[in-house]
């Protein structure tokens, strides 16, 4: 029986194809309708986003059909679409039936402890599942004193840099998951990234926070401290996370991954207590609008990723400073996964060659026999560490603004509606990212990558 990679492998194998580059322009559209449209035009934009993804997916997938006949890219797209979409879904879902109660009245050192460990779950229930599970106990446990850099502290560390270890963790992963990176292999390589990051990221809010903390009364304090008591609802939904992490590292028979994902979240939905939803202000629509924009977002990704593939080695030789600075400016201003995919595809245009191949099938005969490019990739040192500047590119720098990553927009609705304050785009990357974040990812650049 045909494994779900080995399917995967074949269409890719039978997926070269050359398109126009004027092709590209309903993916540049889509993403910039994506980052313009909620400030821009806000309502035109909630109502009609569905039409112009569907609309600008539909022109490409006409193109693929009837002009370049390549019905097998367009089938192992929607084979990467469906495996995506399952994970992000499922893990929001059921992250959804799980609630967590905690007692208000935090210190700058519960704080910390709080966000380090929902950066450690970013990674085995993915930033849109540990940022959707924590947003609302962080603000309670902060209530009598929450601010704006509590909010944003928490989109850096639990919705992005968390995330950076697992194909669970982040979007990018994942993806690079599917196209044949193994499951510990960002982990195994890039923890020291990780750890500096995140390391300066909790120093930096400790220092915030405490001069925060240092404002409020001792009475105030103390009452907050009163008001509330830790408790944790919806036990259940830990056997279904369970299933789920299970049935990512399942690769046979072909889609069952997706669908032990998919029975997880539909048990989860149907033996969660009301109560709990309700507690949690749960309902579909963040995911919906997730699962709609990334149809549009991974059809008209289609001609970039291959015209980058095909037409890289044109660029020269690339740096780890060129992709890691490159992956994390366009994971700032648009979403972080097709930038991933992009500077991968880039990657393995410019870099893999018969030479590399031979060596990578040589290294890692397994890999290779079902993804040959990522073989020659990982087999190489050199080529390696450009993998990791974009890995990390594209997680670090997705916290840059609200449109970098999924959960950082759902983070902000949540907050707003809790009442808190929350900073507007501009002020959020000129009061938060440049004086606090931009820093801290200079200096993994020049410790890592340049």
């Amino acid at each position: 029986m045909r494994n779900h990679r080995a399917i995967s492998a074949r269409f890719m194998l039978a997926a070269a194809v050359s398109p126009n580059p004027w092709m590209i322009i309903p993916f540049g559209l889509l993403l910039a309708l994506i980052a313009l449209g909620p400030l821009l035009m806000a309502d035109w934009w909630s109502h009609h986003y569905p039409k112009v993804a569907f609309g600008l997916g539909t022109i490409t997938l006409i193109y693929y059909f009837a002009v370049l006949h390549a019905a097998p890219r367009v089938g192992h797209t929607v084979v990467e679409y469906i495996s995506f979409i399952c994970l992000v879904g499922s893990l929001y879902v059921v992250s959804g039936g799980i609630h967590l109660n905690v007692q208000g009245g935090a210190t700058p050192w519960e704080n910390v402890a709080f966000l380090a460990i929902g950066a450690l779950l970013a990674n085995v229930l993915g930033t849109t599942g540990a940022s959707m599970l924590l947003i609302r106990p962080w603000i309670r446990m902060n209530k009598f004193r929450i601010t704006a850099h509590h909010i944003v502290f928490f989109i850096f560390i639990v919705s992005n840099v968390g995330g950076a270890l697992t194909p669970i963790g982040d979007p990018p992963l994942f993806l690079g998951y599917l196209k044949g990176v193994p499951f510990w292999w960002v982990a195994q390589n890039c923890w020291p990234m990780w750890l500096v990051a995140l390391g300066l990221l909790l120093l930096v809010f400790l220092v915030v926070d405490w001069r925060n903390f240092q404002k409020v009364a001792p009475a105030v304090r103390a009452e907050a401290r009163q008001a509330d008591h830790w408790t944790f609802r919806g036990g259940i939904n830990l056997l279904f996370l369970g299933l789920i992490l299970i049935a990512v590292f399942l690769s046979h028979p072909p889609f069952l991954r997706e669908a032990l994902m998919l029975g997880a979240a539909i048990g989860s939905y149907y033996f969660t207590p009301r109560a709990i939803h309700e507690s949690n202000q749960f309902n579909f629509h963040p995911v919906q609008e997730v699962a709609i924009l990334f149809a549009g977002i991974f059809a008209t990704m289609m001609p970039a990723l291959d015209w980058l593939q095909e037409n890289s080695a044109r660029l020269g030789t690339p740096s780890p400073t060129l992709f890691y600075w490159g992956s994390g400016a366009l994971s700032s201003v648009l979403d972080n996964a097709p930038t991933y995919l992009s500077f991968l595809s880039a990657e393995i245009g410019a870099m893999v060659n018969p030479e590399t191949l031979a060596h990578g099938r040589a290294q890692l005969p397994e890999l290779a026999a079902t993804h040959p490019d990522i073989a020659a990739l990982l087999a190489n040192p050199s080529l390696a560490h450009l993998l990791m500047a974009i890995s990390m590119g594209a997680v670090f720098f997705g916290a840059n603004t609200y449109i970098g990553n999924g959960p950082n927009f759902m983070v902000k609705a949540i907050a707003d509606h809790q009442g808190c304050k929350t900073p507007t785009f501009l002020g959020y990357v000129f009061r938060f990212t440049v004086p606090f974040l931009l820093p801290i990812l200079t200096l993994v650049w020049w410790l890592f990558f340049r």
